[in-house]
Formats: structure tokens, C-alpha cells, sequence
């Protein structure tokens, strides 16, 4: 990578893995890189579960999709999947939340995942970040409290064929402003 933009060009979601497990160093930077992540007031309000034991990331795979809804089955393939759990703020961004009408948490955990992400296509990883999945069941193999909340799971693991897509983005004229909407 000889630059943050063509890392950025790099990095697409992946619907096919090899059958190769992801090494443990990598895995531990891509956690490394949520980690590391900006969050108001430094609340960190999130927690990772890693699922790469096969039987349970089988189980966990499976609701993420339907009969009816399929679209997620790929998730079957990826040697590992992450559940972000998102977890309350600190006092100052919950009070933020309130009088500001803003999901302070949310936003923090959607930066720190921008950063797995990347650096996972750093890492030559291909992941893919999911929003469609029984959450009920995800608690439950997963043993987390009923109060929690898991808003997104995201696939990982080696593409099985060469990301090569063009990615399809607005011109920076259409969604860029100076000074004025």
C-alpha cells in the first residue's frame, strides 16, 4: 500500500472466502485497529466477539440468514465473524445523546469498524460488514445480556477471488459543498 487513498480503493465488501483460517496476528490487529479508534468523550462503547470456533461460527452464520432472506449466506464461508456489541456511552456523550437528539455510541462504533475494516484490507483480508441477522438468536449463542444490543456482524477472511470492481461513488460535485449547502 504506497497510500491511504488506494487503501481505501482496496477495500470492498467480500460475499466469497477461501477455506483458510485467518492467523491470529492479523486477527489481533484488525482488533488492534478498532481498538485504537476515536470515540467521544473516549467512552469506547463497544465490545468485540470473535466467533471462529467452526461449530459455533456455523450457528451463528445461519442467522444471519433465512429461508425467505439469503442474501447473507456467505457468511457460512468466512473462517471468522465478529459480533459488535454496542455498549452504553460515558455520562457526558448519553447526555449529548439526550439534548442533542444524536446516537453518540452508534456513531463511535461505526468509526471503530471503518477501522477493522481497513485494516483488515491492509492485512489482504476481505470482510464484510452486515446489518441484516437474527439479533435474538446472535445473543443467545453468544451469551449476551438481553439488554444488549448487537448492531452489526462482519464477515472475515480471504477473498476467494481478486477484488477488482471498480468501486461506483457520486462525483465529490455532488456531494461535496463549500461554504454553503
Amino acid at each position: 500500500m504506497t497510500d491511504f487513498l488506494e487503501l481505501l480503493t482496496k477495500r470492498q465488501s467480500v460475499r466469497n472466502y477461501k477455506n483458510i483460517p485467518v492467523e491470529a496476528e492479523k486477527l489481533e490487529r484488525c482488533l488492534e485497529a478498532a481498538r485504537l479508534s476515536p470515540s467521544a468523550c473516549n467512552s469506547q462503547p463497544w465490545t468485540f466477539i470473535v466467533v471462529d470456533e467452526p461449530e459455533l461460527k456455523a450457528k451463528v452464520a445461519r442467522a444471519t440468514f433465512s429461508s425467505t432472506v439469503r442474501f447473507n449466506k456467505f457468511t457460512v464461508e468466512a473462517p471468522v465473524l465478529l459480533a459488535v456489541v454496542t455498549e452504553k456511552s460515558t455520562l457526558v456523550p448519553q447526555m449529548g445523546n439526550f439534548l442533542k437528539n444524536q446516537q453518540y455510541n452508534l456513531i463511535d462504533i461505526g468509526i471503530a469498524i471503518e477501522n477493522f475494516v481497513l485494516q483488515a484490507a491492509y492485512e489482504d483480508l476481505g470482510t464484510c460488514i452486515i446489518g441484516w441477522f437474527d439479533e435474538k438468536t446472535i445473543k443467545e449463542l453468544l451469551n449476551i445480556p438481553s439488554k444488549k444490543r448487537v448492531n452489526i456482524v462482519i464477515s472475515l477472511g480471504y477473498p476467494s477471488n481478486k477484488m477488482t470492481r471498480k468501486k461506483i461513488r457520486k462525483s465529490l460535485g455532488k456531494i461535496a459543498r463549500y461554504n454553503s449547502y
